[in-house]
């Protein structure tokens, strides 16, 4: 069965939440080994920095891979013609 477009983004967004989740949780255990103390003000923000710049890796990759799958349905023959 095919995903519909709205589970897919009720997907997109629960990773991305609980993506962030974790980020923030991982830098409050993992932090003070490094002798980083930043208050949960400063977790927050700095996972959401993260988020953000995860959520426009993935979109580039995403659409990355999308260009090259398309590309590689254009049959041999369409591309000489085109080239030539």
């Amino acid at each position: 069965m095919k995903q519909t477009r709205m589970m897919s983004l009720v997907e997109a967004v629960t990773n991305v939440i609980v993506g962030y989740g974790v980020a923030v949780m991982a830098q409050i255990v993992v932090f003070p080994f490094f002798g980083l103390h930043a208050t949960l003000a400063d977790n927050l923000l700095i996972g959401a920095i993260f988020t953000a710049a995860s959520i426009v890796r993935s979109y580039l990759l995403r659409r990355g891979f999308e260009a090259i799958r398309t590309r590689s349905l254009i049959p041999e023959s369409e591309n000489v013609i085109k080239e030539g």
